[in-house]
């Protein structure tokens, strides 16, 4: 692609609905450019929070103005309650009162919510109209903003209406790391770690040998990552668009989190990546309580989100007090669920996950005792 001769470019090959995804620095001042070669018409409407409007909305409007693109915008709320039907409504009400035709394209600028939300809206609006993912925060650019996954929350759980409708672009534009908080940061970097503990050891190995550095402010460290993660979606996405087979394996740890989100209410006070860590911990200690996974592996996962400072437990997310029975319905509502059998990521060591269906509701309650939540009552329920 033109423009982008800074900028590491990756292809998720999808065929004729294949696209690029860029990450380097600068990439929002070049998006006409480097979007231009994609656009069916000179048109965008930028969809963003009022957090990344402050931030970066202006060099995403330059950057495509210097491109000869008209540039409209619509600043939404931000937050994992911006997720739902009303939000959705609004959004789609104020698309259509702009006018918005199949040749205008939608630029999602922000973090996970903004994307989610706007590639929804994207997908429906008019039967589907092009979009442009331009994650702004490190779990956008590692994880949310690449493979389609789009939709919204409801109060049966997270992420349970959407659609799979894939990007045209991702820009994937480095120097916004520099402006977030290291809360955010460290969100995002669960997410890294994730493919590390899938199927790649020896990246997992270099979590542990930069993850500090990253969470410090290494550039270098930052770029690589998203990068490196970037790389493994996409060659998952690639073979398995749709989550029939090896893609639900990036769900490592997503059953246990969405349960403490949604346990959490979605205010902000667990965050998704933060949710993540835990979850993973947790699905290495029921590994290992199946006898699937040696103890040392979810010992050695343990010392490395202990050493970033990320959560392992209900407990560290302040769920100590939830009830196992309810976090455990909430598990059985997951996407990932079928016939209300639970169903885990599981993994048989570092780089070695795997789907597995109908999981004793027991050992999970087992788990959840051991680790932190709901303190000892949990010994006490009757098995499900």
């Amino acid at each position: 692609m033109t423009g982008a001769d800074d900028a590491s470019a990756l292809h998720v090959d999808l065929g004729a609905r294949g696209y690029d995804i860029l990450v380097g620095p600068g990439l929002l001042d070049r998006a006409g450019a480097l979007a231009a070669p994609i656009m069916r018409g000179k048109r965008a409407v930028v969809v963003t929070d009022r957090a990344v409007a402050d931030l970066h909305l202006g060099r995403l409007r330059g950057g495509l103005e210097a491109g000869g693109i008209a540039v409209e915008d619509i600043v939404v709320e931000g937050g994992e309650e911006t997720k739902s039907f009303d939000d959705l409504r609004s959004l789609l009400d104020a698309l259509l009162d702009r006018r918005i035709d199949r040749a205008t394209t939608i630029f999602a600028l922000g973090g996970g919510v903004v994307g989610d939300l706007a590639g929804f809206a994207a997908s429906v609006a008019l039967r589907g109209v092009d979009f442009v993912q331009a994650p702004t925060t490190l779990l956008a650019q590692v994880d949310s903003s690449v493979g389609g996954k789009t939709g919204i929350n409801t109060r049966h759980g997270k992420n349970l209406v959407g659609s799979f409708y894939q990007p045209r672009l991702v820009l994937a534009d480095t120097d916004t790391l520099a402006t977030l908080p290291p809360r955010e940061i460290a969100a995002g970097y669960a997410e890294v770690v994730k493919y590390g503990l899938i199927d790649d050891p020896d990246f997992f190995a270099w979590c542990e040998g930069h993850g500090r550095a990253l969470l410090d402010g290494d550039a270098a460290a930052r770029r690589e990552a998203v990068v490196e993660s970037c790389r493994a979606k996409a060659r998952t996405v690639a073979a398995d668009e749709r989550e029939a087979g090896r893609r639900a394996l990036l769900n490592l740890g997503h059953t246990f989190a969405h349960a403490a989100e949604a346990a959490a209410g979605y205010g902000g006070a667990v965050l998704h990546g933060e949710a993540v860590a835990a979850g993973m911990a947790l699905a290495f200690d029921l590994s290992v309580a199946l006898g699937h996974c040696p103890a040392e592996d979810a010992e050695r996962v343990r010392r490395h989100l202990a050493a970033t400072g990320l959560p392992a437990d209900f407990e560290d997310l302040g769920l100590a007090d939830r009830s196992a029975d309810s976090l455990i319905e909430t598990m059985r509502q997951d996407k990932k669920a079928e016939g209300g059998a639970l169903t885990f990521v599981l993994v048989r060591g570092i780089g070695h996950a795997f789907v597995a269906r109908d999981v004793p509701a027991e050992a999970v309650r087992q788990i959840l005792a051991r680790r932190g939540s709901a303190s000892g009552r949990l010994e006490k329920t009757v098995s499900a």
